[in-house]
């Protein structure tokens, strides 16, 4: 693993670069928000801003994002993670191909992430975080790969790049997909107090958020989520969060029509807020980046 220049400081400190030439991709950096401090919201930096960064992943140590690198004028991306007690980056992939969304398998001790192999194919892999041992595909046939998520029994949903796109839903044991709804979006997560997976979904030309129950593979739609949404966090078992511009709204999974103002990150990013990633009260949150 590749070690990179480490960021410090907080959001009032100018931003550290990775050293990386211009980037061609959306620039985007990656802020830290601690929600729970002796002196309130503090937000601290996490990723440079002078190239694509994006998908963070926060778990109780740091957090693993994608990074772009530009090698010979050639722009790709690897999978790091930013350590919150050193400060200091890793590059985990550090390989040839471009690695994207970056998820911490159930086993805790492998990260799975989308590769985008030399034949351009789309498909899902695992690194080894306590081991030597090498990175390996998960599924050979299950492609093209676009995001995915983990459920605890090494079962998982994928988004499956088509016309229309599709939620898919297999176990590492039977890698076969299954199609449980289609005009899917980009947003997967797994919800342990009800063992289901939330995504969001168009039908009837609405945008709605739903939940899909593994074990009968129903679908159930639970609220509708404004048409500019495309992403959103679990803040709790009970409550969904997602960005509008550059604050945060939230709102129960009752079916409740009541939106609340969570977070107001104006002061930190003056464009809009693209991804999200909420642990133990900290947020880690995506910034375009004003070109």
């Amino acid at each position: 693993m590749k070690l990179i220049k480490p960021l410090i400081g907080f959001f009032s400190l100018s931003a550290l670069t990775l050293g990386v030439a211009q980037a061609s991709m959306p620039k985007s950096q990656i802020l830290l928000a601690d929600l729970n401090t002796p002196y309130g919201l503090q937000v601290s930096i996490v990723s440079d801003k002078n190239s694509y960064n994006n998908q963070p992943n926060l778990i109780d140590n740091g957090v693993y994002f994608t990074h772009e690198v530009i090698t010979n004028g050639q722009s790709q991306t690897d999978i790091v993670y930013y350590d919150l007690t050193t400060k200091q980056i890793t590059n985990i992939t550090n390989s040839p191909v471009s690695e994207y969304s970056p998820t911490i398998m159930p086993n805790k001790n492998n990260l799975s992430a989308i590769v985008v192999e030399a034949d351009g194919k789309q498909k899902l892999w695992q690194y080894p975080l306590k081991s030597e041992n090498a990175p390996s595909r998960i599924f050979d046939w299950i492609e093209p790969v676009g995001y995915h998520a983990w459920g605890v029994q090494n079962d998982l949903v994928m988004f499956i790049l088509g016309k229309p796109h599709t939620l898919q839903y297999t176990s590492v044991e039977e890698a076969k997909g299954q199609v449980a709804a289609s005009n899917i979006g980009r947003t997967l997560i797994y919800n342990k107090s009800t063992a289901t997976f939330l995504f969001s979904y168009t039908k009837n030309e609405q945008h709605i958020l739903a939940s899909f129950n593994p074990q009968d593979k129903q679908v159930e739609d639970l609220l509708r989520l404004p048409a500019q949404v495309q992403d959103f966090i679990l803040k709790d078992d009970t409550t969904i969060a997602y960005a509008i511009k550059n604050r945060v709204y939230q709102r129960k999974l009752d079916g409740s029509d009541e939106v609340s103002q969570w977070l107001n990150l104006s002061t930190y990013c003056e464009t809009n807020i693209t991804r999200m990633s909420y642990n133990n009260e900290k947020l880690a949150f995506v910034c375009d980046v004003i070109k």
